[in-house]
């Protein structure tokens, strides 16, 4: 069919998902930039009409969000935690799904419900859930164990404990579909040959797997950039966790508390480059071994 036989139908298709996407992410985005270049000038005491102005000042904020020293603490806060979340959620998932796809497992529709369930609980459910679990006063963990769960050395292994509880089902999830998909004649063949079911794992399951491996370390690296939930709902429990603990908790602070949007928004844009960067950093460098590109 022609280009001009077509007629508007594919326009009209397309339409709704264009019109949302201008809405809810190309408008923002581009007010977003649209504040990080402004910001408010006071004239003489700030009183009176015309005394505050909006003016344009460039690259001024980004500069100053670039050089601030909270946002860099933040940020190795952020990947401190994020390493331990990203090694021991799909570690786990890794795991459950190998065990999940083999053969002599039992209960396995049970285990994967079992799994999976703390995915479904909503953030701040799960850390008020766990917060309250970690208050001396209510957790009978601290019968057991005399650990301060939110003190200044174990506050950061407190969270990351929220977010592997939460995070390890989607991730099993993901792998364990790919497994499924891998045809049994595979296994079978291996087996044939003398090997044994860690052998098949090791040799057939995990190569196989790398593509979904690095495809859920890439949503895990964006999601543990934008950890925000859990230091949020956990900071009024105890004195450890400051309001700029993570970036996206000081553009939190700066838009809503101190009310200075113009730093937030550069903040914001920053933290968005430097989340690209790192994810395809990390796509760059495992390419070639998982998805055996040149």
């Amino acid at each position: 069919m022609k280009r001009s036989e077509r007629g508007p139908w594919p326009y009209l298709f397309l339409a709704p998902a264009i019109v949302l996407f201008t809405l809810f992410l190309a408008v923002p985005i581009g007010y977003t930039v649209y504040l990080a270049m402004r910001r408010t000038k006071v004239s003489g005491l700030g009183l009176g009409r015309g005394a505050r102005r909006e003016v344009f000042v460039g690259f001024d904020n980004f500069a100053a969000a670039l050089a601030d020293t909270e946002l860099w603490s933040g940020w190795l806060r952020v990947l401190g935690y994020g390493a331990l979340v990203l090694v021991v959620m799909l570690g786990l998932a890794l795991l459950f799904a190998l065990l999940l796809d083999s053969a002599r497992v039992r209960l396995a529709r049970f285990s994967r419900i079992a799994i999976f369930l703390p995915y479904a609980v909503p953030g701040v459910a799960a850390t008020l859930l766990w917060g309250f679990l970690y208050l001396p006063s209510l957790s009978p963990i601290r019968d057991v164990l005399d650990v301060d769960f939110l003190g200044a050395t174990t506050v950061t292994y407190s969270m990351a404990n929220v977010a592997v509880w939460g995070g390890v089902g989607f991730n099993m999830l993901v792998l364990y579909t790919t497994l499924r998909a891998i045809p049994r004649d595979l296994y079978e063949a291996a087996r044939l040959d003398g090997a044994s079911e860690f052998q098949i794992a090791v040799r057939i399951k995990i190569p196989i797997l790398t593509p979904a491996i690095v495809l859920t370390t890439v949503f895990s690296i964006i999601a543990t950039i934008q950890v925000f939930t859990e230091p949020t709902t956990l900071r009024p429990l105890t004195n450890t966790i400051s309001s700029t603990w993570s970036p996206l908790m000081k553009v939190y602070r700066d838009a809503f508390v101190t009310g200075d949007l113009y730093s937030a928004a550069a903040t914001s844009i920053v933290i968005a480059a430097i989340s690209l960067v790192l994810s395809f950093g990390f796509l760059r460098v495992v390419r070639n071994h998982a998805f055996r590109e040149g």
